[in-house]
């Protein structure tokens, strides 16, 4: 059995901000599909309705989303603030202009979504201001450390908070990854879904992180094999 005791501290091949091409492009298309396919929209969906509940709809609400890849949740969010009567600017980060270029010609139809190349520990995305961050599958790639001084810096900006939408580090996740990886076929797409889930979370990691962020918070388990982490200032 794999170990999960202890975070994995090993690099993805997508954390190489330079890369591009065809690979780079089906991998991000695939991720988005199986996030889909897994309730992974459903559940940051799920947590930006709690973090609106009670708030004005005449409004309208800046979000950002850290780490966009193809815009996939950026559109999600879009049809669904349309469907239930919530103005949304949104704005699509990521470090890779390759991936940039692709979310933007996704989402060309989207007038209300925004894409940025940045880096977000620069000066120039710090400069941003928004009511809601949301990071999905984006927390794991860095360190504990670094994690938590990212979600402080994001609080700080946030008139409304951080949603946070991330893997368990569980070996049943990584074996059933295992098996639909090796379906889907794309060699990228399974080394780095796999590193993924090592790098993942149990709860007494969000827990601790939990403890030092501050503010309000709820960590909740989601299918599949995900965590919920909302963190808001009222």
């Amino acid at each position: 059995m794999v170990s999960t005791k202890h975070r994995s501290k090993e690099i993805e091949i997508m954390d190489d901000l330079d890369m591009s091409g065809a690979l780079l492009i089906d991998t991000l298309d695939r991720i988005a599909q199986i996030n889909r396919w897994l309730g992974g929209n459903r559940l940051t969906l799920s947590g930006l309705r709690k973090m609106l509940k009670g708030r004005s709809q005449k409004k309208v609400y800046t979000i950002v989303d850290l780490g966009c890849g193809n815009g996939d949740m950026l559109r999600a969010i879009a049809d669904f603030g349309k469907r239930k009567g919530w103005q949304f600017e949104l704005i699509g980060v990521d470090a890779n202009q390759a991936t940039i270029d692709h979310a933007r010609k996704l989402s060309q139809d989207y007038a209300g979504i925004a894409y940025h190349q940045k880096d977000v520990f620069t000066e120039s995305f710090k400069a941003l201001q928004f009511d809601i961050a949301l990071s999905t599958l984006f927390m794991h790639h860095f360190e504990d450390e670094v994690a938590v001084v990212l979600i402080k810096q994001l609080m700080e900006r946030a008139s409304i908070g951080v949603l946070v939408n991330d893997l368990q580090r569980n070996a049943i996740a990584y074996y059933l990854f295992t098996i639909i990886a090796t379906i889907i076929g794309n060699p990228m797409v399974k080394t780095d879904g796999l590193i993924s889930i090592l790098r993942g979370y149990k709860r007494s990691d969000l827990e601790k992180y939990a403890q030092q962020v501050g503010y309000t918070n709820s960590i909740q388990w989601k299918w599949a094999f995900r965590y919920q982490w909302t963190i808001q200032k009222k």
